[in-house]
């Protein structure tokens, strides 16, 4: 069904069309082929609350650390790494939960307990303050963790988050790219996993999560409380819906909103340059000393209202 909707949706040129009538794919509807990560030169293992989870580094300079989607690994950010760490970043991976090299332990997979991994890794390499990217699955265990443990964070830039289930479009699962995506998910995970064969396990448990959660209160968003929030999005995200991305802005106190264009959910693989010129103005860029708190804050709410206006940037890699 998967590659019948690709075929109806465009993706394939129609059958017996003149070479030259026979339209490319625009780009969101497309994968480019994947790219290996470079030398990955530390890494380690730490076992906590029955998982064994990975995470390594790679670079000097301001930490940041990456976190991928869900039933993806730290493979996922290939093309980003490499830009980041010669921008002076000390990127660091991690798999989550039950992805890539971590194993998955006994417990329900949760947004809170992947959040509670990260920290647990910044406590182990006593990390001040490290920035958060986060994508998809990653973006919201990115604003989970800002949430709780705001304090404890520099900037956090969140692609392609939902925070409760009217964010996510009806029949997402059902979108034609997953024909492309899902062969590259498993293969990555059979190639990184002790567990190689048990993809089906780790799917099932993550539909569990994200067919309950996450589900935050605008309220609860509003008690986040970091130097700086960037939300971004993509006007042909196959699983977020329009608005939520300018729905986020707004509920979180002094957040940025831009939007990729042109692009989809997986933009950092259709467009990596333009994704990676966006994380690096936003972890690199200046910003203003204070920090506002308390939602009656007058200025905040300024700054808050303003945010729901999206900065456009087109991906033209």
């Amino acid at each position: 069904m998967l590659l019948a909707g690709c075929a109806a949706a465009g993706l394939s040129p129609a059958p017996g069309a003149p070479a030259h009538l026979r339209a490319a794919p625009p780009a969101w509807r497309t994968l480019p082929a994947q790219r290996a990560l470079p030398p990955i030169p530390t890494q380690q293992y730490l076992r906590r609350d029955g998982a064994q989870l990975w995470f390594g580094s790679i670079g000097k300079g301001a930490p940041v650390i990456l976190l991928h989607g869900g039933l993806s690994s730290s493979r996922a950010w290939s093309e980003q790494v490499p830009a980041l760490a010669a921008a002076g970043h000390r990127v660091i991976l991690m798999d989550s939960r039950g992805h890539g090299r971590s194993s998955l332990g006994d417990r329900p997979l949760s947004y809170e307990l992947l959040a509670a991994d990260v920290l647990a890794i910044i406590d182990r390499l006593q990390l001040q303050r490290p920035a958060i990217v986060g994508w998809s699955d990653g973006a919201v265990t990115a604003l989970v963790l800002a949430r709780r443990h705001g304090a404890r964070l520099g900037r956090v830039y969140a692609f392609g988050a939902n925070m409760d289930r009217r964010g996510v479009r009806s029949g997402a699962g059902e979108t034609p790219i997953l024909a492309a995506v899902a062969p590259r998910l498993v293969a990555d995970y059979r190639a990184l996993s002790q567990t190689p064969d048990a993809f089906p396990r780790l799917s099932a448990a993550v539909r569990a999560m994200q067919k309950a959660q996450p589900d935050y209160a605008p309220e609860e968003l509003g008690s986040i409380s970091v130097p700086a929030v960037l939300i971004a999005g993509a006007d042909h995200d196959e699983f977020i819906t329009d608005d939520h991305p300018a729905y986020l802005a707004g509920a979180i106190p002094g957040a940025e909103l831009e939007m990729f264009i042109a692009a989809s959910h997986f933009a950092p693989w259709q467009c990596p340059r333009t994704v990676t010129r966006s994380i690096l103005a936003f972890l690199d860029k200046e910003r203003p000393s204070f920090r506002m708190r308390g939602r009656n804050n007058p200025a905040l709410r300024r700054r808050a209202a303003s945010a729901a206006v999206p900065r456009q940037r087109p991906c033209a890699d």
